[in-house]
């Protein structure tokens, strides 16, 4: 949208102020992110305040929601209609709610388990179902339907053959025995047991955590620096119809 006193803006000029290159601005355009660019009377494109805004506000929210849901709300905002940009940015602030959550989640667990083993276990830690189910005190039934879950997951030699709890198995199965008994929900243990599986010592746990919690803060400041542009885009203003010619623009190249 293109207010009457905006400054017309080459594709260049653009490009050089929200740090994307010529060929990335004309694919913003392309991608909808950018409203309609009007063109000179010789067919050359005038960009304006707006599509400056759009390119900004698309950048921040792109490092806070990633390309696909940035470009999903940027069309929001210049279509009205179909989805709700201020819905949309509700729901990607939602979700690093979510994410904060669980990472404190994950940081108590953390604390909570410090005391397991997570390397150096014994080939003798193996078992099967019932001593293993014997030794934390829980029902056969219940490894079972921690392994349905997907929280542990031992080895069989056949479809219908005997479970064998591998040491790495022990493991996980003390894990959530002990996270359960803290009041952890099968949900959270389902995203939660595959980092601790990747990790092999207490001090990797500790710095994956870190760097999520990096992260989340990064995104949270990328989605705070889109809100102003994001408010003056939505804002209601005087507007010059797309496609319309602008006599005395500058020109760069053509389409």
């Amino acid at each position: 949208m293109r207010s009457r006193k905006s400054p017309v803006l080459r594709t260049i000029d653009v490009a050089r102020r929200t740090g994307y290159s010529v060929q990335q601005v004309r694919n913003l355009e392309r991608d909808g992110v950018l409203p309609p660019v009007p063109r000179t009377g010789t067919g050359y494109r005038a960009y304006d305040a707006s599509h400056l805004g759009s390119a900004l506000a698309y950048r921040a929210l792109a490092s806070g929601t990633g390309p696909v849901e940035a470009k999903r709300i940027m069309r929001a905002v210049h279509t009205r209609s179909g989805a709700d940009p201020l819905a949309l940015l509700d729901a990607a602030h939602a979700r690093l709610h979510t994410e904060r959550r669980e990472l404190a989640l994950a940081r108590k667990a953390a604390g909570l388990i410090s005391g397991e083993l997570i390397g150096d276990v014994r080939p003798s830690d193996a078992m099967g179902i019932s001593e293993l189910a014997g030794a934390l005190g829980v029902r056969p039934s219940t490894l079972r339907h921690w392994e349905d879950e997907g929280l542990v997951t031992p080895p069989r030699s056949s479809p219908r053959g005997p479970r064998r709890y591998l040491p790495d198995d022990v493991r996980d199965a003390r894990i959530v025995h002990q996270l359960r008994l803290s009041g952890y929900r099968v949900a959270t243990l389902r995203a939660l047991m595959p980092e601790l599986r990747r990790t092999r010592r207490w001090e990797e746990v500790t710095s994956a955590l870190a760097a999520r919690d990096v992260s989340i803060d990064a995104r949270s400041r990328a989605l705070l620096d889109s809100a102003v542009a994001l408010s003056t885009l939505l804002a209601p203003t005087g507007t010059l119809a797309a496609g319309t010619p602008v006599p005395g623009a500058p020109e760069d190249t053509p389409a």
